[in-house]
């Protein structure tokens, strides 16, 4: 199963993150499929960038965004057009 998952990078105590689509078995920090955005939570703005296409384009796939991300991507507004376009 792909799961759309963070992967730490950043330096001890200053933490960035990578969303990743990966194997749901491999590690935290190990081997990815793609990357679809960065997010920087120790940012006075927790800055997000995330790659709307490649995000619904792996969600349609059946990729299962993990807790984090799916309320990243809930605060983008990305999960809303997903649902919406599950209804048509």
């Amino acid at each position: 199963m792909v799961k759309i998952r963070l992967q730490r990078t950043g330096a001890k105590n200053n933490p960035h993150y990578r969303v990743v689509a990966a194997d749901s078995h491999s590690p935290r920090d190990g081997k990815f499929i793609d990357i679809l955005g960065h997010y920087h939570p120790a940012e006075v703005k927790s800055q997000t960038v995330l790659d709307k296409e490649k995000i619904l384009g792996w969600l349609s796939k059946g990729a299962q965004p993990t807790g984090t991300v799916l309320n990243l991507i809930k605060h983008e507004g990305i999960w809303a057009e997903y649902k919406q376009s599950l209804k048509k």
